[in-house]
């Protein structure tokens, strides 16, 4: 006990120290020690930023401007101006997958929070926001170290629209209004609200319709995805829009793919017209990595060089991720292809997000969150908030008999599976190094004598040898929890699933293990994409089934905690789990959202498949039970209209007033639900709000329009209020890709509630 007295001031001294030291970072640029700064206008803090970025592109020559177009920004000693690289990522923890960001002495590693996938289950959009706070409290500190920048490309808000890609373990799930508002979100946490001034520059990718990376002989390099001006507005550009508009993201990142022939980062459409001209982006525009040589080498989209690097930056791109600018621009620009003052404009954008970060503001200990160090990583509340994301983002898929919660008067538990025992499986992928991980088999421990076989060497799971140990450990066990699933070897980048069902011989282990054992067995899965378990849900031996995406650096822990009560789950699932035979009929390459019977083409997502599933969007149960009753919600609604002055054919077309044509501000509503908790255990219950337009050539798709999390202590009643905006809430879009709010009978589905607003605008008071 002396010993540890007199070691712990020795440690104290050093973790100060060690903070010390990282808070003296050299400024990057406009270093008050450095004479030549003290005259620049650019370095003059009390200046509009638009001013000092004017003049400081004003003194710098071609080549320097050039050599500022990549990711691997070049240093301009002569303006006292730092190399700088660009590329980090941050999807849900600080990551070393880019450049932009090591581990190493004071910062061994980070909070690794669940796949974004896991979390977009909770259905939280105060979580989404607090883990984009703690990942830049931890994102800053390490640039203060010296080991990151302060430029995030993430979140991936793509939408998961085919069950097979490798990346949708990366998104917020199917839904483009959850994927947007867990853009706006997770942004407004990584970047703070203190006005212009910016945390750390958040990016939301990839923009657009990208999807597909690698697929039956496809790849995202040569995939030209056709997709109709209806689905673009309705599915692929929501979460983008939502992650500008309301999020204020200070980055977009354009994606490999072409859209509709044109590649998306040399589309002036997409990027000129749409993100910085209708949505107002106030940031940068960046490629995917080496996308603009992608365009030119393997898309052959011009035919030289020059003229890539011309169509790219005209079209509204002004970072390049990769070398290609760097090495073209210049004669872009001599051979005439291409102004200086369009390179100026791509610089003006990128460091303007520089010096709202306070790059320029000289020594970084002086600034907002310079104080951040070391300290401020791993930190005992952030490993908290992993556990408590962990727990929120478990799905209780099946529940016979209340086999769940295990009793924890146990006495063995035998824990089986190729993931019982695993660590860095649970941080998924773009992840970096975690503080420490607790395994499913670690977690289980705290609560019950366990018995561990893995069953298979991974999840390949090539041969059965090892399931007659595993039957003997089932026979003789109080309770067997199977974890079973997926990892990086089955879905990543770059590699997009073959199936949908369990690989190898999981399933015949599931079936045996569960046929041997003496007491309930649970099955737990661990994945990012939807799995076909429709054998397990059938089978009467399988007590409960889990759904745990990615759970995180904690994701053992908050297991073990679902699985004996300790935690009630809430969690949700944020896309559909097909059945395997429905991948027959949809090719990955095909974009279309909507059901097309005439080719037997069975459409997308809850919101356009209408077929058998395994479990639906939405689907997630509890320990408790919970009852909903409306309290408050509008019958009628007339829809006022902006302006009389408008052509009558184009507003009113087939009974639906456009969106643009309407007064939307007039037009929010109020929806009151009473949520009580009629069950014995205190739960945490999702509130979903549908909505579905008027019969008829609109079809009959619901749409969540909202969600709101409730906390119930049993007995207890909470009135929720869910804001409904027509425009945005009770609109379609048709085929022209043009919002428009149908004339009619609108129904809103709240559990198993169903309630209708009668929408009526008059068209016969529009004048031509």
């Amino acid at each position: 006990m002396a010993d540890k007295i007199n070691t712990l001031p020795f440690l104290l001294f050093l973790l100060c120290l060690s903070n010390h030291i990282v808070e003296s970072r050299e400024p990057f640029a406009c270093d008050p020690k450095l004479g030549l700064t003290r005259s620049l206008k650019f370095c003059r803090v009390n200046l509009p930023i638009h001013v000092r970025v004017r003049d400081l592109i004003g003194r710098l020559t071609l080549q320097e401007k050039i050599r500022l177009l990549v990711n691997n920004a070049a240093a301009v000693p002569r303006l006292g101006i730092q190399g700088y690289e660009w590329w980090s990522e941050a999807l849900h923890g600080v990551s070393n997958v880019g450049p932009g960001t090591k581990f190493g002495g004071a910062f061994p590693g980070a909070t690794a929070f669940p796949q974004v996938i896991t979390t977009a289950a909770s259905f939280n959009e105060s979580l989404w926001e607090e883990i984009g706070r703690v990942v830049s409290d931890e994102a800053r500190a390490m640039y203060n170290g010296g080991m990151a920048g302060l430029t995030y490309w993430s979140p991936n808000v793509n939408v998961f629209r085919d069950p097979r890609w490798g990346r949708g373990q990366e998104t917020p799930g199917e839904d483009p209004v959850v994927a947007g508002k867990y853009a706006a979100s997770y942004v407004r946490g990584l970047q703070g609200n203190n006005g212009i001034r910016l945390k750390v520059a958040a990016c939301c990718k990839h923009y657009t319709a990208y999807d597909l990376d690698n697929w039956n002989g496809v790849d995202r390099y040569h995939f030209n995805a056709r997709v109709s001006k209806q689905d673009l507005e309705d599915t692929y550009n929501v979460p983008f829009k939502s992650c500008v508009v309301a999020g204020k993201v200070a980055s977009v990142m354009c994606s490999y793919n072409q859209v509709n022939g044109k590649p998306t980062c040399a589309d002036p459409y997409l990027l000129k017209n749409t993100i910085r001209g209708e949505w107002g982006l106030n940031g940068y525009i960046v490629s995917d990595c080496d996308s603009v040589g992608v365009l030119f080498d393997t898309q052959h989209y011009t035919a030289t060089p020059e003229e890539a690097a011309a169509s790219t930056i005209r079209a509204g791109l002004d970072l390049d991720c990769g070398p290609f600018l760097a090495i073209h621009t210049e004669n872009a620009v001599k051979g005439g292809l291409l102004k200086e003052e369009d390179v100026n404009m791509a610089l003006a954008n990128t460091i303007t997000v520089q010096m709202r970060l306070g790059m320029f503001d000289g020594e970084p200990s002086a600034q907002p969150f310079g104080n951040l160090g070391p300290r401020d990583v791993c930190t005992p509340a952030h490993q908290e908030l992993a556990l408590q994301a962990a727990r929120q983002g478990i799905v209780l898929l099946q529940n016979r008999g209340r086999t769940l919660p295990l009793s924890r008067t146990l006495q063995t538990v035998a824990v089986i599976g190729p993931n019982s025992d695993v660590t860095v499986t649970m941080i998924g992928n773009y992840a970096g190094v975690a503080c420490g991980y607790t395994t499913p088999l670690q977690g289980i421990r705290r609560y019950a004598k366990t018995v561990h076989l893995s069953g298979c060497n991974d999840v390949f799971c090539n041969g059965n040898q090892q399931f007659n140990a595993a039957e003997v450990a089932a026979r003789h066990a109080d309770a067997t929890i199977l974890v079973m699933g997926l990892d990086q070897s089955i879905e990543a980048e770059f590699r997009d699933r073959k199936g949908l069902l369990l690989p190898g011989y999981q399933q015949e282990l599931v079936s045996r293990v569960a046929r041997a054992s003496r007491g309930p067995t649970i099955l737990v899965l661990m994945s990012g994409g939807p799995i076909d378990v429709s054998f397990a849900k059938n089978d009467p031996r399988i007590g409960a089934i889990l759904w745990v995406g990615y759970p995180g650096q904690a994701g053992g822990a908050a297991i073990a905690d679902v699985l004996f009560g300790t935690a009630n789950p809430g969690g949700k699932l944020p896309m559909t789990w097909y059945p395997h035979d429905y991948l027959a009929k949809v090719p990955m390459t095909n974009m279309g959202m909507r059901a097309d019977p005439s080719r037997g083409y069975p459409g997308r997502t809850y919101r356009f498949y209408k077929g058998p599933v395994v479990f639906p969007f939405g689907h997630g149960m509890s320990y408790t039970t919970f009852a909903h009753s409306l309290v408050q919600a509008p019958r009628e609604v007339s829809v006022p209209l902006a302006s009389l002055h408008v052509s009558r054919n184009t507003t009113g077309a087939s009974n639906a007033i456009r969106v643009s044509h309407a007064n939307c501000e007039a037009l929010a509503l109020g929806v009151h639900i009473d949520v009580k908790n009629t069950g014995d255990m205190d739960g945490t219950h999702t509130l979903l709000v549908f909505s579905s337009p008027p019969v008829g050539k609109w079809s009959t798709q619901k749409q969540l329009i909202g969600f709101e999390k409730v906390h119930l202590v049993t007995g207890s009643q909470k009135r929720v209020k869910i804001d409904i905006h027509v425009c945005k809430h009770l609109s379609v879009v048709d085929r022209f890709g043009i919002r428009r709010i149908p004339n009619g009978e609108h129904y809103l589905y709240i559990g198993d509630l169903k309630h209708s607003i009668s929408l009526q605008s008059n068209l016969e008071e529009i004048k031509s």
